[in-house]
């Protein structure tokens, strides 16, 4: 049974940080593109950022230099440190794990909220 488990989301003022992380059990994990998404209320799901298993990392433009996403293959764990948070980061974030090759094995968390505002 594959488990991705989130955690560390939280409420936090504008201008502060917030490190999320994903547990990841019943896949072999290193061999998996490891991503985080977002969704706002009323919007769709969007990409936030990607790290492949040959450690290529893509993020969306507006979190670029502040957000920094990272694993450790030995814990099969991801992380996404955001830093300097604007209130337009509010949103539910899940942790992703898609395989390079094989789009079916697609994987999803449940999700954490992060709630930036004053």
């Amino acid at each position: 049974q594959v488990q991705l488990v989130e955690s560390g989301g939280g409420l936090v003022q504008p201008g502060g940080s917030l490190r999320l992380s994903c547990a990841v059990s019943g896949i072999i994990f290193s061999s998996y593109r490891m991503g985080w998404y977002r969704q706002a209320p009323g919007k769709q799901r969007e990409f936030v950022a990607a790290l492949t298993s040959g450690s290529s990392i893509n993020y969306r433009d507006s979190v670029k230099g502040r957000f920094t996403i990272s694993r450790d293959n030995a814990k099969n764990t991801v992380s996404l440190q955001m830093n300097s948070l604007k209130p337009e980061d509010t949103a539910v974030y899940y942790c992703n794990a898609r395989h390079p090759l094989y789009g079916r094995y697609d994987y999803w968390g449940q999700g954490t909220q992060v709630t930036v505002s004053s």
